[in-house]
């Protein structure tokens, strides 16, 4: 394969996961589902089964592709040429021929079907309800393999009440920020393209146009698909869920019985999984991340970012911020987040416990591992972003802790603060007159703060301990400045940010727009992006009325 990628015809695919595990009794092949009318395979209990065979519903009308995603094109190993082709524009817009079922390779796309914990309270059988696989992709130079899917591609049998549709709103929301966590090194799913449908509309807080997203991930198994068939007693498809996520998605090592350490391979299975989403969260705290919605059917058995509704970057440091706006009582706001995913890792023992050989100790001792594990990974980003070259265990009392309640009592940016250190040389603060130093903390306040005499000197006290623990390691300003600004990026996709891309999309019907913003997202360290005119003011000051901006959970 060259370094260009491969024509969509040619990339390796496959279905290992509709192969493996257990279909939809009612369309057990892809020949009796191909044969159903599409009314046939709408909302319904399905049991017994992992997915059903599904089909996208067509659009009527010629689908207008609005942007891709090199990133994801390279990784999934597709040539950018790709993108122009009628085929490709049509199958990312649902249109796919799958009258004649299977395709040579005996694939057909599915719909996953699984439950979930939402808010604290369980609400049975979910599932994919405007979410369709096509095929797993593989790139040949990696060996990765992605499970590509659309989402808003029409009703399932797990659509419930909804129209299996996805508004445009939305898409560009989730299109963006999969791509920008994957720039920014957190893990998450992936999105290749963005497809407009012409003349469709859904109703949710208003009439919205809708749109496509083609997304990719190595899984998209969550705690929720667990927790259903454990909630039904359905021991049977919970062992071959257990078996197919541990050898087939996570592919762990092959093992018969106990090891040295008393655990079979549902123990270690376990703690993988635990030791995953440890690491993502630990990621979200460090770069202010929220999803908004950590039920158990948006948290990945692989630690991936997914599911993304009223999702937000931290604007004014406010730990009990959420950007949920149904989420009253705070239980998805910022602070929450890591024990909230581990509320959900607890969901997922109790669904397989009967699996494990020691059943009775292992919450209390996962649980320690994931606090350390969480810890550590947390520790070591901070590090990372303050431009330290290892974590000292003073740090967290004597530098984050303080950093963070100096970036709340003023209501400081969060990412603002964090790029402002890596572009002064704070070093020379020691050796500076008053002047100079008043005007260097200047420079981190915004223009919102009031107090400022009484803010500048908690700037000037924060950056002075800063400078005393950068000597310590011999930590020169360039050397600093420059390790920092690959670790903390200039530009963050902000909901005010999005709410902007989304008007000039939708309603000026701007198409440029989201190449420009799309170069700022694939390269968000850099210092500037040629021709992107908006980019500088995208990462300036959070204009006041837009600050800390709420979403709904529709989409």
């Amino acid at each position: 394969m060259s370094s260009a990628g491969l024509p969509l015809k040619d990339l390796p695919k496959s279905s290992v996961f509709t192969s493996k595990l257990p279909s939809d009794p009612a369309f057990p092949t892809p020949a009796a589902s191909a044969a159903a009318p599409l009314e046939k395979l709408g909302p319904r209990m399905v049991k017994e089964a992992l997915y059903t065979f599904v089909r996208p519903t067509p659009c009527t009308k010629t689908p207008e592709l609005l942007v891709i995603s090199p990133a994801a094109f390279r990784d999934l190993g597709l040539s950018l040429s790709e993108a122009e082709t009628p085929e490709f524009q049509h199958l990312v817009a649902g249109n796919g021929s799958y009258e004649q079922g299977a395709d040579e390779d005996g694939i057909y796309p599915w719909a996953q079907c699984y439950g979930g914990w939402q808010f604290g309270q369980w609400a049975g059988q979910l599932g994919d309800g405007r979410a369709i696989s096509l095929f797993e992709g593989i790139n040949p130079s990696t060996g990765e393999r992605y499970e590509v899917q659309l989402k808003g591609a029409g009703q399932t049998p797990y659509s419930r009440f909804a129209d299996g549709k996805a508004v445009l709103r939305s898409s560009i929301r989730e299109f963006l920020v999969s791509e920008y966590l994957n720039a920014i090194g957190i893990p998450t799913t992936r999105a290749l393209s963005l497809t407009l449908l012409p003349g469709e509309k859904a109703l949710r807080e208003r009439i919205e146009p809708c749109a496509i997203v083609a997304r990719m991930a190595q899984s998209w198994v969550r705690i929720g698909t667990f927790d259903l068939f454990r909630w039904r007693g359905d021991r049977v498809r919970l062992r071959q869920l257990a078996d197919y996520v541990r050898d087939e998605v996570l592919k762990l090592p092959e093992q018969k019985g106990l090891d040295e350490n008393g655990r079979n391979r549902y123990e270690n299975m376990y703690r993988e999984i635990v030791r995953r989403n440890a690491k993502t969260v630990a990621l979200w705290q460090v770069y202010g991340f929220m999803n908004g919605v950590l039920n158990t059917d948006n948290t990945s058995i692989m630690g991936l970012s997914m599911d993304f509704g009223p999702f937000a970057f931290m604007d004014n440091f406010d730990p009990e911020y959420t950007p949920n706006h149904d989420d009253h009582m705070l239980r998805y706001c910022f602070k929450n987040q890591p024990t909230i995913i581990w509320w959900n890792l607890v969901r997922l023992a109790e669904d397989i416990a009967e699996l494990f050989a020691t059943p009775d100790s292992i919450i209390e001792d996962v649980g320690a591992e994931y606090k350390t594990v969480f810890l550590t990974e947390y520790k070591a980003r901070m590090a990372e972003r303050l431009g330290f070259n290892s974590y000292q265990e003073t740090d967290l009392d004597q530098i984050f802790s303080p950093c963070l309640e100096l970036l709340q009592k003023y209501d400081l940016d969060f990412h603002h603060f964090f790029r402002r250190l890596s572009e002064v040389p704070v070093r020379q603060i020691v050796d500076n007159g008053e002047d100079a130093n008043n005007q260097l903390a200047e420079s981190f306040l915004n223009s919102q703060v009031k107090k400022r005499d009484e803010a500048i000197k908690d700037v000037l006290g924060f950056l002075h301990s800063y400078v005393a623990r950068l000597k310590e390691e011999g930590v020169e300003d360039e050397e600093r400045m420059a390790k920092m600004k690959r670790k903390n990026p200039k530009f963050v996709p902000k909901n005010w940010v999005l709410d902007e891309i989304i008007e000039r999309v939708e309603k000026k019907r701007e198409r440029k727009v989201l190449k420009d913003v799309m170069e700022c997202v694939l390269n968000p360290f850099e210092d500037s992006w040629e021709g992107v005119e908006d980019a500088e003011r995208w990462c300036g000051e959070v204009p006041p009325v837009k600050r800390a901006i709420q979403c709904s959970c529709s989409s």
